[in-house]
């Protein structure tokens, strides 16, 4: 069994145990070929009111179920992902290997014959379509399960393939690779989608922000008095770009019309006073620098010119924050940008003095008093770190998560020896070449650079206990394959094994000594590979005996 995420449309990220945590999946159905459902995960509106009842503090409480799904069903504890009570519901059968089907009804009700509960569905004729649609858009406020709105699908399977395909991938499908081959799912041109009307709210217009882009682009976002849309408190949403602007005649003070696309994204829908007051800026609001606008294809967008600019280097703060760099968790690429924006932020130091900056996190779009408190906690846990961590997030060239780990070592994780190796002492490491030694000590030699290192050093608890390695894997090459039950990810097994000597590849060859896998007999390529070089295939269970695990 494999759950996937929608993702952007061609790609979904793999959330197995968060689709089995969910209360109505089926753990097995009757059915044994190869099966693919798509449906929708949702928490129900009276579930998500008892969620909301346990939480005492009121800033702290969810404001729309739908969000809280989304994070739900991708958090990396599926416990979570169970006790939000999360449903799943089938909507169209995309393949059932063996099964032949005449209509769409017979496919809903073999989904429910198999274990699915289904989105509600009804057969209806040309003459009672207007009906049904007004009935569904009547009852759909007094709906447990949030909808936004219809898709009309005919019933006759072999006269909608008839129809014709899709040249491209509609925005609510995904393309699932299987283990073995690509298969990519296609759809026919016989449904069609809309939307419920959108819930709009009049509001006044305080201010135009105007919000950096790693490429330079200065985005306009609408900041107006704060309405409730959908269930959300909205203050701000998107205007695109200068032509949207000139088009509504935006000024301040105006009186604008405000909805959520989709019930998710805040858009202007119109202004019934257009007085049209509102300048284009002549300097970025982030370096200062001269802003010109650029008209491609009739499109005008404003632009910082200035190639210094700090929010054209975003990316090192991407990086900085990662995973396995200093983790600060909640701190998207978007995210890097708002802080740069209003700033917050223009060096590694100031995202460990965010709590400076409250109340102008707690007011920027996606955040509140319930996100700026995870943040701030969750840089908190960042700032007690270890040396291997800083230097990787630092962003020295040439410089990986394994180089990071190996010059650690090295110098027994002790920072000051770590920020004084020379181009000869780095040489004398292994993996570290004439380049990157070269790089390596001009990073370190950089004033600037290393002002910034202090500051960091002033704010940061380093962790620089060390151990020495074992040798019990010394030599040996691994290559892990599969989920893992032991671990929380493939990183977690990597770092023991090569706490005990042993190395880590991404792909079987005549030089990996083992292949591991939970699943010794699948037909996988690496199993495949594994079995024509002779490679041994041991599990999680053999590796952990021969880390000497409990």
């Amino acid at each position: 069994v494999q759950g996937v995420t929608r993702g952007n449309g061609v790609e979904g990220e793999l959330i197995t145990a968060n689709v089995l945590a969910c209360r109505n999946v089926p753990k097995t159905i009757p059915h044994k070929g190869r099966t693919v459902v798509r449906g929708e995960a949702v928490i129900r509106y009276s579930d998500f009111e008892k969620i909301n009842e346990a939480i005492e503090d009121a800033d702290a409480k969810y404001k729309n179920p739908r969000n809280l799904c989304s994070g739900s069903i991708r958090q990396l504890d599926p416990k979570i992902t169970a006790e939000r009570k999360v449903g799943f519901y089938a909507f169209a059968l995309i393949r059932a290997e063996g099964a032949d089907f005449r209509s769409r009804r017979d496919q809903m009700e073999w989904m429910k014959e198999q274990g699915f509960d289904e989105v509600d569905y009804v057969m209806v004729d040309a003459e009672s379509l207007s009906g049904a649609i007004d009935g569904y858009e009547a009852a759909v406020a007094d709906f447990d399960i949030p909808s936004d709105g219809l898709v009309l699908t005919l019933d006759d399977l072999e006269y909608s393939a008839t129809l014709g395909e899709t040249a491209k991938y509609p925005k609510d499908s995904i393309a699932f690779k299987w283990r073995d081959q690509g298969e990519t799912a296609k759809y026919p041109k016989d449904s069609i989608a809309f939307k419920w009307r959108d819930q709009q709210a009049e509001t006044v217009l305080r201010e135009i922000e105007w919000s950096p882009s790693r490429t330079g682009l200065l985005n306009p976002v609408a900041i107006f008095d704060p309405v409730e849309l959908e269930g959300t408190t909205v203050s701000r949403a998107s205007v695109h770009n200068i032509n949207i602007m000139e088009d509504l005649e935006l000024g301040i003070g105006d009186t604008v019309q405000v909805y959520k696309a989709n019930m998710i994204i805040p858009q202007l829908a119109g202004n019934l006073t257009r007085s049209g007051n509102i300048e284009i800026p002549h300097s970025c609001p982030v370096c200062g620098g001269p802003t010109l606008v650029r008209d491609e294809e009739g499109t005008k967008t404003l632009h910082c010119a200035n190639p210094d600019c700090l929010a054209k280097h975003v990316k090192k703060f991407s990086h900085f924050v990662s995973r396995d760099a200093l983790n600060i968790e909640g701190l998207s690429e978007s995210g890097l940008l708002k802080l740069i924006g209003i700033g917050a932020i223009k060096t590694f130091p100031d995202l460990f003095r965010l709590d400076m900056h409250e109340d102008a996190i707690v007011s920027m779009e996606g955040f509140g008093k319930k996100s700026y408190d995870n943040l701030i906690e969750s840089a908190k846990r960042a700032s007690h770190t270890t040396p291997a961590r800083l230097l990787y997030g630092l962003g020295v060239p040439g410089i990986g998560v394994q180089n990071s780990n190996i010059i650690c070592r090295h110098c027994r994780n002790r920072w000051s020896e770590i920020q004084a190796l020379d181009e000869e002492a780095l040489k004398d490491i292994d993996r570290v070449g004439d380049v990157m030694a070269r790089d390596y000590a001009a990073y370190f030699a950089d004033e600037e650079n290393a002002a910034v290192v202090a500051e960091l050093l002033g704010l940061l608890t380093l962790d620089e206990s060390f151990e020495d390695a074992g040798t019990s894997l010394d030599g040996k090459t691994f290559v892990i394959t599969g989920s893992l039950e032991h671990y929380a990810n493939r990183k977690d097994l990597k770092a023991e094994i090569e706490a005990e000597g042993g190395k880590v590849a991404g792909s079987v060859s005549a030089k990996t000594d083992f292949l591991i896998t939970n699943d010794p007999n699948s037909g996988s390529a690496k199993n495949k590979t594994a079995r024509e070089l002779g490679v041994a295939i041991i599990t999680e269970a053999e590796i952990r005996e021969m880390l000497g695990a409990e």
